[in-house]
């Protein structure tokens, strides 16, 4: 395991692959017709590893949407001329210069959801958080306002790099309304139009002094630092109480009442001879905009805990039918590429019925996660927790599994001929070659002659598991497919 970690915490040019193996995959890649510069391109997005965030907070109406679609360079985050139609965070993948980010759109603060100042504390501190830089963005023509004054005291108390956006300045006329946000403390403000470009290139130039090359991992490879498990579920499913059983004694307060646990709880837990740093998380209850006072708040802080987290243990109460919410937080592990193990609580509690009920429910509502390794446990008595800890173990080295190049193609070359892709309007593509870029979580680039049905994907990931492993993670598959002038004869 300690190569495999080794391997991506370097600051290898080629990223998990050595010297000889990049050689003899980009000769593989000019036999079969791909540009060396496309190829390197695809080996960078599918191997990149954690990209820069960049958050992009301000107010509501301030334009925010439209100029995230200006970095994107596409119309994707909605955009309307009314405050608060952006509500959950989304994040896009942007470039500019050649260089790489992620950009997250923190939405609209809702005046409803906590009262003006706390919703607004809420949204701007999970995001400044969780980024690596700011982009803060006021209305010019409004200039600044009490609601952008209290978003700088949080900017100032975080210490991470800002630049500001002074967003609609039209013309000439609009560049004295910018200059007049000096005035603010953050350093130059930049003017910019969203909606027409207008100074969108100096801002982003500005945005690539304030990103990192690559942000710090959060994570995993300092030395002697240990694992760091999040504990996440519905409320009231027994987080807290599962912490306490695997501790030994009540490091958290435990409450019949749901929603008791409020903020990510960290607790350094020795299990099986090894140190863990087990985090408590608040139980998310729904949609974060459906939600209401401190729940609002807490939801935030617990994705910004599973973010940090190397493995998410995802607590379902067994007694209950698996929900619409159980799913949700399973996709916010599973997005966020997390290792992942799933506890079934309060075991002891179920009789003969509701365990077939059960059974099918796992069938149905959890295909997606599958591959997970699962532990019937009760927070309560004690029982089969001494699973979890392999089941743990089992979903990190599936985490950090390394496929060797060679290893992959002679693999891909056995789908290709006993399972070629179907024909579809008198073509057959095919698989060509691979390579797996990354790993935490495995990230795969395959090179095609043709694009490549949703489902034939799905069947050479199933097939990748089956053959390699990669228990208890979510695997990435790229594809790129060969464009045709690029085809040597």
């Amino acid at each position: 395991m300690n190569d495999q970690i080794h391997s991506e915490g370097s600051d290898h040019e080629h990223g998990a692959l050595g010297d000889a193996e990049y050689a003899e995959f980009m000769e593989l890649a000019a036999q079969e017709g791909f540009d060396p510069e496309e190829v390197e391109g695809a080996l960078g997005e599918a191997g990149h590893g954690p990209l820069p965030v960049l958050a992009v907070v301000g107010r509501p109406n301030v334009g925010k949407s439209t100029l995230v679609n200006r970095i994107i360079g596409r119309r994707e985050a909605v955009v309307q001329d009314k405050p608060g139609v952006t509500r959950d965070r989304v994040s896009y993948e942007a470039e500019w210069a050649g260089r790489r980010f992620k950009v997250v759109d923190t939405g609209g603060w809702e005046q409803d959801v906590l009262g003006l100042d706390a919703s607004v504390a809420a949204q701007a501190e999970y995001a400044i958080e969780t980024a690596d830089a700011v982009v803060f963005v006021v209305d010019a023509t409004v200039g600044a306002t009490d609601t952008d004054e209290a978003v700088v005291k949080l900017l100032r108390r975080a210490g991470k790099p800002v630049v500001l956006c002074a967003n609609k300045v039209d013309g000439q006329s609009g560049e004295a309304d910018a200059t007049a946000l000096w005035s603010l403390g953050l350093g130059e403000p930049h003017p910019v139009s969203s909606l027409h470009g207008r100074g969108t290139g100096d801002m982003l130039d500005a945005v690539l002094e304030a990103l990192p090359e690559a942000p710090a991992q959060t994570f995993g490879t300092a030395l002697g630092g240990p694992r760091r498990i999040a504990l996440i579920g519905r409320p009231n499913v027994g987080k807290s109480s599962l912490l306490n059983k695997v501790a030994g004694e009540d490091r958290v307060v435990v409450n019949a009442l749901a929603g008791t646990t409020r903020d990510p709880v960290d607790e350094l837990i020795q299990l099986g001879g090894i140190t863990w740093k087990f985090i408590d998380t608040a139980g998310i209850r729904r949609r974060v905009h459906l939600q209401e006072g401190a729940d609002y708040y807490a939801s935030l802080r617990t994705a910004a805990a599973v973010e940090k987290a190397e493995v998410a243990v995802i607590l379902i109460d067994a007694s209950e039918s698996i929900s619409v919410q159980d799913q949700r937080i399973i996709t916010m592990a599973v997005d966020a590429g997390r290792a992942i193990v799933v506890a079934f609580n309060k075991w002891d509690t179920l009789d003969e019925e509701r365990r077939y009920y059960l059974e099918r429910e796992i069938e149905t509502e959890l295909a997606q996660i599958a591959w997970a390794p699962r532990v019937n446990v009760s927070a309560v008595t004690g029982r089969h927790m001494e699973k979890l800890v392999p089941a743990i173990e089992t979903a990190i080295d599936g985490w950090e599994t390394r496929v060797p190049t060679g290893r992959l193609n002679a693999f891909l070359g056995e789908i290709v001929a006993s399972h070629p892709h179907p024909v579809r309007g008198g073509k057959q593509p095919r698989i060509l070659f691979g390579t797996q870029a990354g790993i935490k979580p495995p990230r795969f680039v395959l090179f095609a002659s043709g694009f490549l049905e949703h489902g034939y994907r799905r069947f050479v990931e199933r097939r990748l598991r089956e053959e390699f492993g990669f228990e208890g993670t979510p695997l990435h598959i790229s594809v790129r497919v060969r464009e045709k002038r690029g085809r040597k004869k």
